[in-house]
């Protein structure tokens, strides 16, 4: 069984987090520019040993849909095709940009540190892989 790498979608940046190889910890890799993501995928997909990829779902309070969810749709269509020998599964993602925040000023973030969103979405895709792996 591969490692598990969970995606927070943006339509600017995209945050990435990958886990150990025995799936245990999760932990932030990277920020990239929304547009190269496919790219990004393509190349740490067989040089990390992904097989699944976990996509945060956008959702309101109320579980409708947010702005955003019908391209995180169609990126899971997208990776599926493009690279059809991962698991691709969508995870409820609310709060998680919230918590992000929350977890960088307990552990003292300064402002600015706080302020960088490419920081603040690779934390987001890192409790967003946490908790998809306390599930299964």
């Amino acid at each position: 069984m591969g490692k598990t790498l969970a995606i927070d979608f943006g339509l600017k940046r995209t945050g990435i987090a990958i886990t150990d190889a025995a799936n245990m910890f999760a932990f932030g890799l990277d920020t990239v520019e929304s547009n190269q993501l496919m790219v990004f995928l393509k190349g740490i997909v067989p040089k990390e040993d992904v097989s699944t990829v976990v996509i945060g779902l956008p959702r309101r309070l109320d579980t409708s849909d947010a702005h955003i969810t019908q391209n995180v749709y169609l990126l899971k269509e997208a990776i599926e095709k493009e690279i059809p020998v991962v698991l691709v599964e969508l995870i409820d993602e609310r709060f998680t940009s919230k918590m992000a925040s929350q977890s960088m000023h307990t552990a003292g973030a300064t402002k600015k540190q706080k302020k960088q969103k490419e920081l603040v979405d690779k934390v987001s895709a890192t409790i967003l892989l946490q908790s998809y792996l306390s599930q299964i």
